[in-house]
């Protein structure tokens, strides 16, 4: 990926729209949207490290009721021709088609590399990885096993839905709220991923969300690990202009 002179690449993760109500989240929904309208100007791309929504779930021909503004501003955008991606969290584990046919934003269910302007990228939501996160890893499985999918849509979409809405908001282990505080470099399982990352292969930049802290971690070799943060206590994200990547606050002021 080549971006031209004076356009950014933008990153943000951890909006959990929905929580702990749609009603409640509204004024986050409406400051992350106006952030989109105003790095449209100058974005050659926008990735999007999972969980936008506290739960989403698509039913064959239904999607969760609310969030017009955030998917009307994304589709704004895609339309216009900026690629947007999309890596999906632990709270949108099951997106099926949605944002690919109507929104044309290519969704990821695993890390991804890249080399931008040369530089290179290994982004990834985090759920999952490291040496830690066991009893997630377990519930993941179950998550998104074929079958447990299948049973669920069975249930009726109002039922679902709200069901998924009180464990997403109630389950610690979903939620990550264990995970609010830094633990120390040795005991941040996911900077310990990208440690063992760069025993096999170099990687200029490890980005990742599920944390819900902003953090930059110097790593060895020149590699640097960011955490974005969320769009719930924090307002971060991070912009790579070509040639550097920083951590940034929304609005900067």
């Amino acid at each position: 990926m080549n971006i031209p002179q004076g356009k950014n690449v933008y990153f943000a993760s951890d909006n959990h729209l929905g929580a702990p109500t749609i009603e409640a989240s509204r004024p986050r929904e409406k400051k992350f949207v106006a952030w989109l309208d105003e790095i449209k100007t100058d974005a050659g791309a926008i990735f999007l490290l999972g969980d936008l929504f506290d739960f989403w779930m698509e039913y064959k021909t239904v999607v969760p009721k609310g969030f017009i503004r955030t998917l009307g501003k994304l589709a704004e955008i895609s339309d216009s021709g900026i690629p947007i991606y999309y890596f999906v969290g632990n709270h949108d584990l099951w997106m099926n088609g949605y944002f690919e046919e109507e929104l044309n934003i290519p969704v990821f269910h695993k890390p991804q590399q890249y080399e931008i302007n040369g530089v290179s990228f290994f982004i990834g939501h985090g759920d999952g990885l490291g040496p830690h996160d066991k009893g997630y890893k377990r519930m993941k499985k179950v998550f998104t096993n074929p079958v447990s999918k299948w049973l669920y849509r069975w249930l009726h979409p109002d039922w679902g839905v709200r069901l998924a809405q009180y464990f997403s908001v109630k389950n610690k282990l979903i939620s990550g709220d264990e995970d609010a505080q830094f633990l120390g470099e040795d005991k941040e399982w996911l900077v310990q991923y990208a440690k063992r990352k760069l025993e096999t292969q170099h990687y200029d930049h490890f980005i990742f969300g599920h944390r819900h802290l902003p953090l930059e971690i110097e790593l060895e070799g020149k590699s640097k690990y960011t955490n974005l943060g969320d769009w719930i206590n924090y307002y971060t994200y991070a912009v790579f202009d070509g040639e550097q990547l920083s951590l940034e606050k929304y609005p900067k002021d």
